[in-house]
This record gives C-alpha cells, sequence and structure tokens, in this order.
C-alpha cells in the first residue's frame, strides 16, 4: 500500500459540535498484545478466528460457512470459530488455513517502511522477525484528516490491557517529534498527549476514574464523568477495570462505561473496540444513556441502539488495509447522530 500525505490545512469545521473519541487499543489500533504475549503475526492470526463462520454439524464435525472473514456473521445460526473453540493458536496454519492468504496479505500491508530505520516506539518486530507498524497508521491518518477538516476533537485512549503508558509515549513522539516516517507533519497540529495513564475501576455501587491528581466519581452524580470526559483536550487514555468485565462474564454489564447524552448538542462521544458486538451477552462498551436534557440519570442503552451512533466495532483487516477507514466511521457516526439530536432522544 502507498500511503501519501499532503500539507495540512484548515478547513472550516464539519459541524460546530466537539468529538471525544474513546479508542481500544488491542486489535483496534494495535497488531499485538502485551498481555498475552502475542506478537504481530499472533495477533493478527488470533483476529482471524473471531471473524469467521461456520458451526457444528450433525456429525459433532465443524463445518465453514463463508470462506471470506466478516464481523457479522453470514446467518442466524452461524457461530465464530473463537467462539466454539476459545483462543486457538496456530489458526490459519491448521483449521483455518483457508484464511492463510488473508493474514499473509495484512501482514504485509503491516510492514514498516523499506529502508526507513525502524523504531523503538513505532514499529514492532513480528515473530517472523520482520519490521511492522506497531500503531496502525490509519489512526495517525484519522488524527490529521480531522484536524484538517477542522474538526474540534480529542482522544481517550480506553484499554484493559498494559501498553497504555507506551502507546501515549509514542504518540507524542509522533505528534511532537515528526517521529513517523509517514506522518512528518503531524506536529503541525499542535495536539497536546497527557502522557499520565488514568485508570478507570468499578463496583456495583460506583465507578471512579481517576488521573493524576483528578478523582472524579458517578457518586457525585452520572454528569460528573460525563463533563470530565467531555471536557478532554489532545490525546490521554485510561485502563478500565477487565476484572469487573469478567466478574460480569464479559457482558455489556461489566463492559467500559460510556456515557452519552443524546441531548447534548455541542459534545458526541464515539467508542471504537473490536469488542463490540450487537450481541449484549458478549460485547465490552457499558452505555449510560442520560433520559433528559440535564439529568443526571441514565439508563443502560443495548449495543444495537448505538451501533454506528456512538459505538462502533473496529474492522481490524480494514483499519489495516484501507487507510481512510477509521475516518470514514467517525463521518458515519456523526451523520447517524444528527438523527438523535433531531428526535431528542435514543
Amino acid at each position: 500500500m502507498e500511503w501519501t500525505c499532503g500539507p495540512v490545512g484548515r478547513e472550516e469545521p464539519v459541524t460546530g459540535k466537539k468529538v471525544v473519541l474513546h479508542v481500544d487499543l488491542n486489535n483496534t489500533i494495535l497488531v499485538s498484545d502485551a498481555v498475552t504475549g502475542q506478537g504481530t503475526v499472533a495477533a493478527l492470526d488470533y483476529f482471524l478466528t473471531t471473524v469467521t463462520w461456520g458451526r457444528r454439524n450433525k456429525q459433532g464435525g465443524w463445518e465453514w460457512l463463508s470462506d471470506s472473514p466478516s464481523l457479522l456473521p453470514p446467518c442466524s445460526d452461524a457461530v465464530s470459530y473463537y467462539s466454539a473453540f476459545d483462543r486457538t493458536l496456530g489458526f490459519t496454519s491448521g483449521a483455518g488455513r483457508r484464511f492463510r492468504g488473508v493474514l499473509d496479505q495484512h501482514l504485509d500491508l503491516l510492514r514498516w517502511p523499506e529502508g526507513v530505520e525502524a523504531d523503538d516506539d513505532l514499529s514492532s518486530k513480528g515473530e517472523d522477525g520482520r519490521m511492522y507498524h506497531w500503531i496502525l497508521p490509519s489512526f495517525f491518518q484519522l488524527l490529521r484528516d480531522l484536524a484538517q477538516e477542522g474538526l474540534e476533537f480529542a482522544v481517550v485512549f480506553r484499554t484493559f490491557g498494559s501498553d497504555l503508558s507506551r502507546v501515549l509515549r509514542a504518540v507524542s513522539r509522533a505528534l511532537k517529534e515528526g517521529a513517523h516516517p509517514l506522518f512528518p507533519e503531524l506536529p503541525d497540529l499542535k495536539l497536546d498527549v497527557d502522557l499520565s495513564p488514568g485508570k478507570i475501576r468499578c463496583s456495583k455501587t460506583k465507578i471512579v476514574l481517576s488521573r493524576a491528581a483528578d478523582r472524579v466519581s458517578n457518586q457525585d452524580g452520572e454528569r460528573a464523568p460525563y463533563d470530565y470526559l467531555s471536557s478532554a483536550r489532545g490525546l490521554g487514555g485510561f485502563q478500565d477495570d477487565y476484572d469487573w468485565w469478567a466478574s460480569n462474564t464479559y457482558s455489556l454489564r461489566g463492559g467500559k462505561p460510556l456515557w452519552v447524552d443524546p441531548f447534548d448538542q455541542d459534545v458526541q462521544h464515539i467508542f471504537i473496540d473490536d469488542n463490540i458486538r450487537k450481541n449484549d451477552e458478549d460485547t465490552v462498551v457499558h452505555p449510560k444513556v442520560f433520559l433528559a436534557p440535564g439529568s443526571s440519570d441514565t439508563r443502560t442503552a443495548s449495543t444495537a441502539e448505538l451501533y454506528d451512533f456512538s459505538l462502533v466495532q473496529t474492522d481490524l483487516l480494514r483499519a489495516i488495509s484501507d487507510p481512510n477507514y477509521f475516518t470514514q466511521r467517525v463521518h458515519i457516526c456523526l451523520e447517524n447522530y444528527k438523527s438523535i439530536l433531531q428526535q431528542g432522544a435514543v
């Protein structure tokens, strides 16, 4: 793939509102996982198990229902290979060998530019010894595109993993030092990066957001964390509460909290995560929607209600192959959200 980066210019804002992007890390903008120890090859191989579909036949064997990966199942009784068999090592060398070409194609697209010295923060050596982009170029393209459009925005990284500090450092070098070989003009965007990783911890009685000297809790009303996140500037991030998600059987109820105000004309929150699914018993974000203008009361919304409005399920393969992928998804949410504002409710 050839990436081209033109000069940064300011245009009229595409919207008068501010957008706060909550962005997952692993299998969203990173193709690796420090917690499981997966490098680029293994992480992409694993992702394919979550987007390839089949079912068990009457004899108890596995039969494929699709020859190409997709986020959504091809029919109602299809299940992903991951759902049927859990984590599988060497998927495309075994049961999923029919998808080996997809793996190889996207690994080639992830290759660090030839002839460019590898960067300790922005590149990563795969299990095959080759150098890859550690953060997807399409994420940096998103920052560049939104800034060029004149859109006011902030990025809040939201991860269960342990990569947050390194991501903040890497993004800071790209934005402050022009360290990314494909996007040397990023310092012109004048985006600040808060290098202090925060935490979000959940229980039956409260949700607490903390970062450096900041501490905000929904015990002070659901408006408190909403207003805090709505005031975000530049880029920063929080480690979410994996144990709480696990204790809630990996369902919406224990997911990463997202406050959504369908009456707010000024701020829109969008969450981008590969584990967002329309099945509320198997999804990663807990949407808390305000009930009335200025209200502190919220209700839990289903994923399907906010899918492509405030929730984006990352298609990692497209995020690798299409430099405009994240930009396009954000614009779809901006357009769809207009109808919510017009209706005044979700």
